[in-house]
């Protein structure tokens, strides 16, 4: 990582500093910049373990990829009060155990943060998950792959 982006101390002025590596064309710094950005606010959001931590950066992740699509700041509306009602891994795990995919991976990977789906946490912590969980997990990070 870009010294100058490892100094960077708040989310925002990670934005400011994406935004002006934009401009500049220098989509390495916007990655990084955006990167350390996820990495800020999960450390801020206290999560305890490993897993929650990447499960948290994962959501931060995701908000980057919704806000970018709609040209506005936006929350993952529908996973935050899923991680307040069951927990950060158990809201993990119930995002990722239903019959359609978790919505994000084409767009993660179009930013270059395709290690933050769920499904790819989930397959870093496989003994935290279902048995469920990690076979679908692994079935569409396949897929995902076979189709890029």
């Amino acid at each position: 990582m870009n010294e100058r982006i490892k100094n960077l101390d708040t989310p925002k002025k990670c934005e400011i500093f994406a935004k002006n590596a934009l401009n500049a064309g220098r989509e390495d710094l916007v990655k990084q910049a955006k990167e350390r950005a996820i990495h800020l606010k999960a450390e801020n959001y206290g999560a305890e373990t490993s897993a929650e931590k990447e499960a948290i950066k994962a959501v931060y992740a995701y908000e980057e990829v919704l806000s970018a699509k709609n040209g506005k700041k936006t929350r993952a509306s529908r996973t935050w009060p899923m991680i307040q009602k069951y927990g950060i891994i158990n809201a993990v795990e119930r995002a990722v155990d239903r019959k359609s995919e978790t919505k994000g991976y084409t767009a993660l990977l179009e930013m270059g943060l395709e290690a933050y789906a769920f499904e790819a946490v989930i397959l870093r912590y496989p003994e935290l998950f279902s048995d469920s969980a990690v076979e679908i997990s692994q079935r569409r990070m396949s897929e995902w792959k076979e189709n890029v």
